[in-house]
């Protein structure tokens, strides 16, 4: 392998002018630059980033930690991956900046992110991201202060910056256009309770509700989705018996995600309650294989995964940068309400 030295013997320079040329912290005449590049050229020379990072202490490295990897490899249900649009954004944003992301997955244990995160320290790289699979708490090894790190679709107790999703007004949002068109007896499918997203929205149900002089009413508002049960229709198939047999069922049900609009669209087939002529559903997610494939077309809420990702990469840059107006943390980010078929106005008599 062709080294500085044989580069600077085949163009008849020094070793530090060759250096010069390489690194550009020095002028030099045209037509000894023009023989070193032809030098190297010929000689097939490939500089030394060890060597560079060593002199300037900057490696050009990020490290990532996500699961977004293991967690798609063989998916059995119509779900979003929002892991892999989050780091899809992130590497948009890396690769405008020049830095190289270094990317590592849990493979779904937990326990792996210290051992990852000391790798990505011994690799000297300049920040970390840590990328979760959906709006959660988490908990990670004590970093050092020198490695900036920013937390997406996650956060800690530690008050590392973190970029999420604005859940409580992409709920109120979504409910404050179903009441602006003539919605009264509006549902509420949740997703786990134990889920964050789930409290937050369920606040910004209550939000729009209060706001429009509503009355919250506990029969409109149920679980449809478990953890360890997503596999399992039969909690969303009670509730949406329960539903319908109310004296004053709802004219729209909102659901936790995309997911479950599809399987409750099923539902209400099986029925044969018609939507949106029988009954509106709304979704969540702007999962657009499903928003935009079902008939009718799907009623929902983004959550912008690709710009949280955008966003959570230039927070870090700006850390790495040292700029001095780089606010604590980047905070929340909403998407908005894409409005199709799946709802209509109601029939004001049975409002």
């Amino acid at each position: 392998m062709a080294t500085i030295y044989d580069v600077a013997k085949k163009a008849g320079v020094s070793p530090k002018t060759v250096s010069r040329v390489l690194n550009g912290d020095a002028p030099v005449r045209q037509q000894t630059r023009d023989a070193i590049e032809a030098a190297i050229n010929a000689l097939g020379y490939v500089p030394s980033n060890a060597a560079r990072m060593m002199r300037s202490n900057k490696s050009g490295l990020i490290g990532l930690i996500t699961g977004a990897i293991s967690h798609g490899l063989e998916p059995t249900e119509p779900e979003g991956l929002p892991d892999l649009f989050i780091v899809q954004g992130i590497q948009q944003m890396m690769a405008e900046s020049g830095k190289t992301l270094m990317i590592a997955d849990t493979n779904n244990v937990a326990g792996r992110v210290p051992h990852l995160i000391k790798t990505f320290l011994q690799h000297r790289v300049e920040g970390l991201i840590y990328v979760a699979d959906h709006h959660k708490k988490v908990e990670l090894p004590d970093i050092p202060a020198t490695c900036p790190i920013v937390l997406a679709n996650c956060f800690d107790d530690v008050g590392h910056p973190a970029i999420l999703p604005d859940d409580r007004t992409g709920q109120r949002e979504l409910v404050t256009k179903l009441i602006e068109n003539g919605h009264r007896r509006i549902a509420y499918l949740t997703l786990d309770k134990t889920l964050v997203a789930t409290g937050l929205r369920t606040k910004g149900y209550c939000d729009a509700l209060a706001k429009a002089g509503l009355p919250y009413d506990d029969d409109l508002v149920m679980m449809g989705y478990e953890e360890g049960r997503e596999k399992d229709s039969q909690l969303l198939v009670q509730a949406v018996e329960r539903l319908v047999s109310l004296d004053q069922p709802p004219s729209v049900i909102c659901c936790g995600n995309d997911e479950m609009a599809l399987r409750l669209y099923g539902i209400l087939r099986s029925r044969n309650i018609r939507v949106p002529d029988d009954i509106s559903v709304a979704g969540y997610d702007n999962y657009r294989v499903i928003a935009e494939t079902l008939f009718p077309p799907l009623t929902t809420v983004e959550l912008p995964y690709f710009k949280l990702g955008q966003t959570a990469a230039d927070h870090l840059l700006r850390l790495i940068s040292g700029e001095e107006d780089v606010p604590e943390s980047p905070g929340l980010l909403q998407g908005p309400v894409f409005w199709r078929d799946s709802v209509i106005k109601p029939d004001p008599t049975l409002t």
